[in-house]
């Protein structure tokens, strides 16, 4: 699934070049997880000002309104100046005097929504309540501190909710607890200042290196210029089940938490 560094890798692989273009026509294919929420047509004509992102939303500016794109489980977006046929699983596409903007998707949990702005109803429904940037400015300490003592969740369950901060998704939840030398299933609120700020520096550092590493490329993740991301080959204990710590040679444990698998060493991590 497309993480936080994924979605903003992504962003920067083609928001400049789209950056001005005019719709020329648009392609709506097998619905994905939300309607588009207008008729295709009626983007035609519109243009493109800038690409933002909030979380794992990209959002497109546009002269009249704005376009809220989520690439679900398994979608990747392209960019280019031509692109080949329209396959099985490319659910969307924008055509603009610019290039080709299209969304692929097998498992269609993504979505394109054409929203009137950042205060339209459905906009606001889905960023409000998120938390603040991992890389922005207002990711501060003391409210990050507050946001775990008020929890008594398992801090890995914690990062996953977006709450305290967005977009930590599973892989890099479980990098970030390995460099802070924290469990993730250690109570949110049993942890101390030393280790919360451990943890604080740590999601910053795992997050950017990850941006510029181009993402984690599991499967089929590619940025819209089609390049692979190569943080995966870096991780230190995400899918390393087995595997010696590359600190200090204890084998890489795996337990299951809300379905989700969460990777740790037993030695530098502690409860």
């Amino acid at each position: 699934m497309p993480e936080l560094p994924e979605v903003e890798v992504t962003r920067r692989s083609f928001a400049d070049q789209i950056s001005g273009a005019h719709i020329n026509s648009v392609f709506l294919g097998k619905p994905l997880r939300w309607p588009l929420g207008v008729e295709p047509q009626s983007l035609i004509g519109r243009r493109v000002l800038q690409v933002r992102r909030r979380g794992k939303y990209l959002l497109v500016d546009l002269d009249r309104g704005m376009l809220m794109l989520h690439l679900g489980m398994s979608g990747s977006l392209r960019f280019a100046g031509e692109l080949p046929p329209l396959g099985t699983h490319d659910h969307f596409e924008l055509r603009t005097d610019k290039g080709l903007l299209r969304l692929h998707d097998p498992r269609r949990f993504g979505a394109v929504l054409a929203v009137t702005g950042d205060d339209d109803p459905l906009a606001v429904k889905l960023l409000a309540k998120l938390g603040p940037e991992p890389l922005e400015d207002d990711f501060e300490l003391p409210a990050f501190m507050r946001g775990l003592k008020a929890s008594r969740l398992p801090v890995k369950q914690l990062l996953l909710s977006g709450k305290i901060v967005v977009g930590v998704g599973n892989i890099y939840a479980s990098e970030v607890l390995f460099l802070s030398g924290i469990r993730p299933m250690t109570a949110s609120n049993k942890i101390g200042p030393l280790r919360a700020r451990r943890l604080f520096l740590a999601i910053r550092e795992v997050l950017a290196r990850a941006v510029e590493s181009g993402g984690t490329t599991l499967r089929d993740f590619s940025a819209a210029d089609g390049m692979a991301g190569h943080f995966q080959l870096e991780a230190n204990v995400y899918g390393r089940e087995g595997l010696p710590c590359k600190v200090c040679g204890t084998a890489i444990k795996q337990l299951r938490q809300g379905q989700r698998s969460s990777f740790f060493c037993a030695q530098c991590q502690k409860p």
